[in-house]
């Protein structure tokens, strides 16, 4: 907060008066020049195309960062104060601009595939992340583990799953995430696990099991009522964050729920009780070794 506060008190509002054409300028270049050129790059790149107006949208604005490069540029003398001016009017104009332009993503996809046959065929074009590879045996994907989230808590359930050899299919919505798998030799296909194309893609109908390391209820329980629309007999296991939620789901027959904090408070027990065991048994052991030495020395053995 202090840091927005003092980037507005350099701002000179009377460069909105007294050049309106060059601040125009300035919020084209950012909305328009930075919004095109994600566009147009995110296209390159193979992805769809409501993918790429997404990213043109989120690219569509100027942050703290373009603060500090003028800052720096008027320090260095390369830089007037009205640049600056330009700047930051810009970039407020462009963040409260933001959000509309996030909504006006459905419309400009509909405008632009009524007018333009090329976007009709890219927006018809499937991310080949969000596909099965062909290459994967089919013997590999009947009663498998459908995992749902990489993120920390997914990736060290993976890890475990793989030392004991299952087969397991992750699904994650960060493509990035994806490709590091499929680089591991690890099956995993990108998108929304609610998204029922998605669930199939992972062969949802023919898994055994769902475990979903992601901690929102209303996400869970959306991805479970798809997933029990394309296999009844699919059983879940989620994280949940109190006793009282974990309970509720399993009453509802959404998933089998456990409590971070109550594994946790199990696993320090078990650990301490395996150490104190392991302590008693080191002390047994102490105790006869000295009994035998003083029988020995005693001559009684």
């Amino acid at each position: 907060v202090i840091f927005f506060v003092g980037v507005g008190m350099m701002f000179d509002p009377r460069i909105l008066i007294e050049q309106p054409l060059h601040v125009l300028a300035v919020l084209a270049i950012i909305v328009l020049g930075k919004g095109l050129v994600a566009f147009f790059l995110v296209l390159l790149f193979r992805y769809p195309l409501h993918t790429a107006i997404t990213v043109s949208a989120s690219l569509a604005q100027i942050g703290e960062f373009s603060f500090i490069l003028a800052a720096l540029g008027i320090q260095l003398g390369i830089l007037p104060q009205e640049g600056m001016s330009l700047v930051l009017a810009g970039a407020i104009i462009s963040i409260a601009l933001n959000p509309f332009a996030f909504a006006s993503a459905d419309f400009v996809r509909a405008f632009i595939k009524k007018h333009w046959a090329f976007a009709r065929r890219m927006d018809a074009r499937t991310d080949p992340m969000s596909l099965m590879p062909d290459d994967v045996d089919s013997e590999f994907l009947r009663g498998h583990i459908v995992l749902i989230g990489d993120g920390e808590k997914g990736e060290k359930i993976l890890s475990l799953l793989l030392e004991r050899n299952l087969s397991v299919v992750v699904i994650d919505e960060n493509r990035t995430n994806v490709e590091s798998l499929r680089g591991r030799k690890i099956n995993a296909v990108c998108g929304e696990a609610s998204d029922p194309a998605i669930l199939i893609q992972a062969h949802i109908q023919d898994a055994a099991l769902v475990i979903m390391a992601v901690e929102n209820e209303i996400t869970c329980r959306k991805i479970m009522e798809t997933a029990r629309l394309l296999n009844t007999k699919i059983e879940a296991i989620m994280p949940a964050g109190t006793d009282e939620e974990a309970l509720r789901l399993k009453e509802e027959n959404v998933a089998a729920s456990f409590v971070p904090d109550d594994l946790l408070a199990k696993a320090i027990v078990q650990f301490a009780m395996e150490r104190y065991g392991r302590q008693e048994e080191e002390a047994r052991i102490t105790k006869e070794s000295q009994e035998i030495k003083k029988a020995l020395d005693r001559g009684a053995l």
